[in-house]
């Protein structure tokens, strides 16, 4: 293939070829397991590198051998993706479909004070189980905003950050019942933000006697009020106790049920239980890590030694890479010669693969193939097309802009052409990738990881953007952006084609939200 050949992408036979495979091939799939609904499970760890799970990685410091076993009951993905380098937007982007950076939040994330995120007419995955006859829940962190009830205007100072004071006696409101879940029990944000206050079905489960804080460099939170029955170091454990109960419970009701484990490790507070000190022979991370692969292994176990959801669907991946507070200046995890980034560039909030390829893993016992792998590139916003397409069902052209089921892949079927025309990254600071096959596009300069310069004075004599060959150049070290000019138009002006349309799928235009003018969006101009 000639390299400098412009990629004529927008053409209409490529479009029509497009469609027919994202739209189609997916719908005949389904009818091959006839009406029987599985239940869904998703298992989401919290800033989990993709180098932190031994099945990818060859030399990894520690063994994780529930989540290995997982793999080898089912599907590994080589190259999936989340839909952002940060946990807000990620988890935006699971329930809807849809990249966040199209809302109003263009860049960094929430705390446990924020307000929804999540659009009251945008349509979200829990809705669409829920519509098709299923139970639905989340357990654990929900971090995409809800809203507190406030004692009037009230103020109160942390530190140096001053907040509103919440009535924690009355039901919070635009949380997960709104967005579809029947059930729900959780935390608003990360165990680093507080208020500390376990939210069940919209109604905090205790009101806070206390003022709460840890400035340990590794198991850190911030000051903030905290509920007797609220201890950081059991969370993890109560979120796995709680979804275990919630199994449990489903399996004696004839309905399917659809299950979002949203675990809050190993995100810091890097906190193992006394128990799990020690094991991993490396760090406190590592060690975290081992009582993440437990729990994981908990679920599972819940759901596999239970004959009557043999017909389950487990999803288990991470919302973005290994966060940089996982070793610090501690040089723990190099001594070891671990990488949770396995092979790949950067960490959490870096627009390089290291902050967005994640470990992600499908299992689902006679319909999945044992111990199989995908090299196809998938995103996390991709749960939505899959699920509608598992279903056969559809929803409207202002629903799921960014989602492509990956369905056909879990299937064994063959298809001629990548399900993904092109995916697009998102970094912290707002900045912008586009990946298409073998190629990715950073659109902006700079060699750092996500601090990218900050100045003009830092980028001068910088190369504008970076071009990288994922399949040679895996480690994103070598910038191709000079060789291949052509190259780099043509996947630009496909990235500007699916910022201005709304959607990076086939359907009609949509409107992003907030500004119009993004300072993070200066190389469209």
């Amino acid at each position: 293939m000639d390299l400098e050949k412009p990629l004529n992408l927008t053409n209409c036979y490529v479009k029509t070829i497009f469609l027919f495979l994202t739209l189609f091939v997916p719908v005949m799939t389904v009818h091959l397991f006839g009406a029987s609904r599985p239940n869904v499970v998703i298992i989401l760890a919290d800033d989990l590198g993709i180098g932190d799970v031994s099945a990818y990685n060859e030399d990894s410091a520690w063994e994780t051998p529930n989540i290995d076993k997982l793999a080898a009951s089912g599907m590994s993905f080589s190259d999936a993706h989340t839909g952002a380098a940060l946990c807000t937007p990620t988890r935006y982007g699971i329930l809807t479909g849809r990249y966040a950076w199209r809302t109003t939040l263009k860049s960094a994330g929430y705390n446990g004070y924020s307000s929804p995120l999540i659009e009251d007419e945008r349509f979200t995955i829990a809705e669409l189980f829920k519509g098709e006859g299923y139970q639905t829940a989340i357990v654990g962190k929900w971090h995409v905003g809800w809203n507190w009830q406030l004692k009037g205007s009230q103020m109160e100072t942390f530190d140096d950050r001053t907040v509103p004071v919440i009535d924690f006696s009355q039901p919070i409101k635009n949380g997960p019942e709104s967005q579809g879940f029947i059930y729900s029990y959780g935390t608003l944000a990360s165990l680093s933000s507080p208020p500390f206050v376990w939210v069940e079905n919209s109604m905090p489960t205790a009101i806070p006697s206390d003022i709460s804080v840890n400035y340990d460099e590794k198991a850190f939170w911030r000051k903030g009020p905290k509920a007797d029955n609220f201890d950081h170091v059991e969370v993890l454990g109560d979120i796995t106790d709680r979804s275990i109960e919630y199994i449990g419970e489903q399996s004696g009701t004839d309905d399917p049920f659809f299950l979002y484990v949203a675990m809050t490790a190993p995100h810091a507070p890097i906190i193992p239980k006394s128990e799990w000190i020690g094991k991993s022979n490396v760090s406190a991370y590592g060690d975290f890590v081992l009582q993440v692969d437990y729990e994981v292994g908990r679920i599972v176990n819940a759901i596999t030694n239970n004959e009557r959801l043999e017909n389950t669907l487990i999803f288990f991946t991470s919302d973005n890479g290994q966060s940089p507070r996982a070793d610090f200046d501690d040089d723990e995890l190099p001594l070891a010669n671990h990488k949770g980034s396995y092979i790949y560039r950067g960490k959490k909030f870096d627009i390089f693969e290291g902050g967005h390829r994640v470990p992600f893993i499908a299992s689902w016992p006679g319909k999945i193939e044992k111990g199989s792998s995908s090299d196809e590139i998938i995103c996390t916003t991709d749960f939505m097309a899959t699920a509608a397409d598992m279903l056969d069902v559809g929803y409207k052209d202002n629903t799921a802009e960014d989602s492509i089921s990956f369905l056909p892949v879990l299937m064994g079927e063959k298809y001629n052409q990548p399900l993904r025309e092109a995916t697009v990254h998102h970094s912290s600071d707002g900045r912008f990738a586009i990946r298409q096959g073998d190629w990715k596009l950073i659109l902006w300069p700079g060699s750092g990881g996500w601090a990218f310069p900050a100045t003009e004075e830092d980028m001068k004599g910088l190369p504008e953007f970076q071009l990288y060959n994922l399949v040679k150049d895996p480690g994103e070290t070598t910038n191709l952006v000079s060789k291949y000019p052509k190259r780099v138009t043509a996947m630009k002006t496909l990235l500007e084609q699916y910022v201005s349309e709304g959607r990076s799928t086939p359907g009609k235009a949509q409107k992003n939200d907030g500004a119009k003018t993004w300072p993070e969006l200066d190389w469209m101009n």
